[in-house]
């Protein structure tokens, strides 16, 4: 019973270890090294991408601290500008 035991053992074993060969083999290979270089240039793409939506976020948020902060002190709402006259107007759109 023993043998069958480490019999099993080493065939478990012997599969476990081929199969990681297999696949560290396939990771230097040209189509492992791309498919690798493929996602790690995904990530950093997502990474990038969320970094840019927190800056967004964070400067929206910012804008909104410093427009409270003008209208409390000065009573203007940035932003709102008092309408041209039709001239002007006129000659600003040529």
């Amino acid at each position: 019973m023993k043998r069958v035991f480490w019999l099993g053992v080493g065939i478990a074993a012997g599969v476990a270890l081929n199969r990681k060969a297999r696949s560290t083999a396939h990771a230097v290979t040209p189509a492992g090294i791309a498919g690798n270089l493929g996602d790690a240039v995904r990530e950093l793409a997502g990474a990038m991408g969320a970094f840019g939506a927190d800056v967004r976020a964070g400067m929206t948020e910012r804008e909104e601290e410093l427009t409270d902060a003008v209208e409390r002190r000065s009573g203007v709402t940035p932003g709102n500008r008092p309408a041209r006259s039709d001239a002007r107007a006129r000659r600003a759109n040529g």
